[in-house]
């Protein structure tokens, strides 16, 4: 019970990493200028703890010789990541959590079905499946009709299009996880492979701020004060990372994945409540119905 307890409060960093480094980002002027910051912090982090569960013993040689996917992990976390800071002033927290869980679980079970990324292959039986189609309609249920505030200046179009985005953001984040389990596998050691993979996307963050030709500079927008949890977006995604590795051997991926997205919705629906937002009874059920179908999914 206490390792779920574990997962449920692991599950509560995303939605805080998101809002943390949406601040950053009004902080920094660019998506991703703040999603450089956050990444660069996470990598220290990682690095830090790396070094002290390793020895400095990281097996990046070991991967020298896997195909060129096994490298990708890094990018696709920097799409997802950077994605979500996009997402928050849109569609607010907690359809920037559910939409990406959706994304995530389905593109898993595509995973699953067919072994992509050298995972172990689990074909598609009548409950899993009944259990994607419950897990879209309680995402269906939460995006449908007034939701969380968004930007004014947003169509109808436009919203569903973010909306789209954040799906697919999803689908980026569950092929990192399949492609850093593999990395971890091969390194020994899941510590190393989320390392090398922080360590990918800041490299590729650095490159394209470059690109951009983004000045730091640190402005306090609106004349606030800038506070200082801003600067911990990335230590919370390298605590996420870590805490995953943690629960799995201890109580297995599909319940770790049902405790993580537990804390995750109740962290979205009590930011937007913190927001000014009205939680409304819609969201709840569309939360208890993708709860649902990711046990359906995940555990039967």
């Amino acid at each position: 019970m206490l390792w779920i307890l574990f997962g449920i409060i692991a599950g509560l960093v995303l939605p805080v990493q998101t809002l943390v480094n949406t601040r950053l980002r009004a902080a920094t002027g660019t998506p991703f200028s703040s999603s450089l910051i956050s990444f660069a912090v996470g990598t220290v982090t990682l690095l830090v703890i790396a070094t002290a569960v390793t020895g400095g013993k990281f097996g990046i040689s070991q991967a020298l010789g896997e195909p060129l996917w096994i490298w990708f992990g890094g990018l696709l976390g920097v799409v997802a990541l950077t994605g979500n800071i996009l997402l928050f002033p849109h569609l607010g927290a907690v359809q920037t959590v559910v939409l990406p869980i959706a994304g995530q679980i389905m593109m898993g079970v595509v995973i699953d079905h067919f072994g992509f990324f050298d995972s172990p292959a689990s074909s598609l039986t009548i409950v899993r499946a009944v259990g994607a189609l419950v897990t879209l309609g309680g995402v269906i249920a939460i995006v449908a009709g007034p939701g969380a505030p968004t930007k004014r200046d947003d169509s109808t179009m436009a919203l569903w299009l973010w909306r789209l985005a954040g799906f697919i953001f999803g689908c980026f984040t569950a092929s990192q996880s399949a492609i850093n389990g593999h990395l971890g596998q091969i390194t020994g050691s899941p510590v190393s492979a989320a390392l090398m993979s922080f360590t990918i996307g800041v490299s590729a963050l650095i490159v394209l701020n470059i690109i951009l030709r983004w000045h730091p500079r640190i402005e306090r927008p609106d004349g606030e004060a800038n506070p200082w949890w801003m600067w911990v977006g990335g230590v919370l995604g390298a605590l996420f990372v870590l805490g995953n590795a943690a629960l799995v051997p201890q109580i297995g991926t599909g319940l770790t994945v049902v405790a993580t997205l537990l804390g995750s919705m109740l962290g979205s629906l009590l930011i937007d409540h913190m927001r000014g937002a009205r939680v409304q009874l819609r969201q709840v059920v569309g939360i208890a119905v993708i709860l649902i179908g990711v046990v359906l999914i995940r555990l039967v």
